[in-house]
């Protein structure tokens, strides 16, 4: 019998995706306190546009059960969904895409997987990595860490705002900006006019979900008052 893949009726060509990748991009991570449902749903809430699920330790069941009702809750919100890392399930999830790390599946490889209705992130430290990634066939970079992070072991040292510019310079695709932002520094990454910057304990160490609401629409407020997206 040939294995059925999950359908893509219902995903949009790349070409209408990426003018969507612009915005708050909140990532939700347990370890923070909480849970995927509550800081996603806290966050849509304040006004995210962008959620990612990464989870590098529960099992593949229990977490296509949740990567299904956060397409659903994106969905309803207009909102894109990433999983970040599992091909796999960004595909059985209807995901938007998928997030890979320099560790992960290479982009070609992903692509060939997903199709052409799910959008690739690149995980990008020098403008070397993000021309390679761009070459590869990513839709967007995510370059950091911007600032000094410990929320991910693997992060590596921070690179700071002016590389931001640098790797924004060196590709022509969308660029999130990522690692240690949080609502005393995510002005200054307004100023580079990167479409995107992602967060993870700014939000989801808020507190309640009250309190993540209100982080988030702080953070959306500081970061859209001060950026000028270009238009992808």
């Amino acid at each position: 019998m040939p294995t059925a893949f999950p359908s893509t009726q219902n995903s949009l060509p790349p070409h209408l995706l990426r003018p969507r990748l612009q915005g708050l991009y909140v990532i939700t991570d347990e370890r923070m306190g909480g849970g995927h449902l509550a800081i996603a749903r806290a966050a849509l809430d304040g006004g995210a546009a962008i959620i990612q699920l990464r989870d590098k330790t529960s099992a593949w069941r229990q977490l296509l059960v949740v990567a299904h009702e956060l397409r659903h809750m994106t969905r309803a919100a207009g909102a894109l969904f990433f999983v970040n890392d599992r091909v796999d399930l960004a595909l059985a999830a209807q995901a938007d895409g998928v997030h890979l790390g320099p560790d992960d599946m290479p982009v070609k490889a992903a692509h060939r997987i997903l199709g052409p209705h799910r959008l690739i992130g690149a995980s990008c430290a020098t403008p070397d990595e993000a021309r390679a990634a761009t070459l590869a066939g990513a839709d967007y970079i995510a370059a950091g860490a911007i600032f000094g992070t410990s929320t991910k072991s693997d992060a590596g040292a921070a690179i700071g705002v002016a590389m931001l510019g640098k790797i924004k310079a060196a590709t022509s695709l969308p660029v999130a900006a990522i690692g240690g932002i949080n609502r005393d520094n995510i002005t200054a990454i307004s100023l580079t006019a990167v479409p995107m910057a992602c967060v993870i304990s700014a939000v989801a160490k808020a507190g309640d979900e009250a309190a993540m609401t209100a982080a988030t629409r702080e953070l959306v407020q500081k970061f859209t008052s001060n950026s000028t997206p270009e238009c992808l």
